[in-house]
């Protein structure tokens, strides 16, 4: 089974400044097109799920690809 990350930066919605990095796995069925598609989405329930943060940057990568953004 291959995976697929969604890799986002958060920052503190009452201290930009402090910023850290999160992901999700996805299960690979469209590698990482298929991700990009799907993230959207995510990010938004994500958001959802912790209102004190807000996500600045985001990009989809295979799990041993670097977590650079």
């Amino acid at each position: 089974m291959c995976f697929v990350n969604l890799i986002f930066i958060v920052c503190l919605a009452a201290d930009p400044a402090n910023c850290h990095s999160e992901q999700l796995a996805f299960e690979s069925h469209g590698g990482l097109k298929q991700c990009m598609f799907l993230a959207p989405p995510e990010i938004a329930k994500w958001s959802e799920q912790h209102p004190g943060l807000n996500v600045i940057r985001w990009k989809c990568a295979y799990p041993d690809d670097g977590q650079n953004l």
